[in-house]
């Protein structure tokens, strides 16, 4: 009977080979598990939000990885040695994490700096807002006495003022570079562990790019023939409640004035129930 035992196999979607005496080996093993964890946050974002911006970028992300899928086949070039040696499967170029971490980091910057632009009155209202509490910082005497209390609470409100604020260009610009400095170093993390030659990665870091270039042209043209909008509208669409607001409204923002509003009623209930 136990000659008739199947030979177990891994499944090798998060299997990563590193060398267990080296911390950097082991900080590219997590680095693989990019992808994995990118998946995650789209379903998150999509279940979350219903948002249409997200599942065009998650749809783009699907296709670039059928594009790495057929290119693999189309090529045929080998892993390192050192790779089937463990018993890696596959073939290397190009190489799918560079590709699918660039796709998203390329995506992610086109996104901030050429589609997000945040309503003008969103930015006059957090204006107006700014205007208001500094006319009001006065102490009890109707004059802007300097007290300790009075500097604690201006600094309190300008804190708050700061995180909620709508981002800056150079606030997206930075943050698009965080996502091209991960993508980077998913990149890199593949020839230091050995999966791919730098020719591999390379190939996948301008395939990603290209794919994400592409796709944005794409959904451009599908937003501005007004196809999404059609689409948005179908009855199976507005049963998901799927919308399309991040375009226009500040990420911080989101939902937040719903929040105030909420929370400035409440105290003017709980204000009322004290007067009384």
């Amino acid at each position: 009977m136990a000659d008739d035992v199947t030979p177990l196999a891994s499944l090798s979607l998060t299997h990563v080979y590193y060398n267990p005496d080296d911390p950097i080996s082991l900080l590219c093993a997590w680095l693989a598990l990019a992808p994995q964890a990118l998946c995650v946050v789209y379903a998150t974002l999509i279940w979350s939000t219903r948002e249409a911006e997200v599942i065009l970028m998650f749809a783009g992300q699907l296709a670039c990885e059928a594009a790495n899928f057929a290119l693999k086949r189309l090529i045929k070039e080998e892993r390192p040695a050192r790779i089937h040696a463990t018993g890696g499967k596959g073939y290397g170029m190009p190489s799918s994490h560079a590709q699918f971490a660039f796709f998203w980091a390329v995506a992610v910057g086109l996104f901030l700096l050429g589609r997000h632009t945040p309503r003008e009155q969103q930015q006059q209202k957090q204006g107006k807002k700014k205007q208001v509490t500094n006319g009001n910082t006065t102490n009890g005497t109707g004059n802007a006495g300097p007290s300790l209390f009075k500097t604690l609470t201006d600094s309190a409100t300008d804190l708050e003022r700061y995180a909620h604020e709508p981002w800056s260009f150079a606030h997206r610009a930075v943050a698009s570079l965080g996502a091209l400095v991960l993508a980077g170093a998913v990149a890199w993390s593949r020839t230091y562990l050995g999966y791919h030659t730098e020719k591999q990665v390379l190939v996948g870091c301008g395939a990603g790019t290209l794919c994400a270039v592409a796709w944005f042209v794409v959904t451009h043209v599908v937003r501005q023939s007004g196809l999404l909008g059609q689409i948005l509208d179908f009855p199976v669409v507005r049963w998901f409640r799927v919308r399309d607001l991040v375009v226009e409204e500040d990420l911080p923002q989101a939902g937040w004035e719903k929040w105030e509003e909420q929370r400035v009623a409440r105290r003017e209930v709980e204000e009322r129930k004290k007067g009384l």
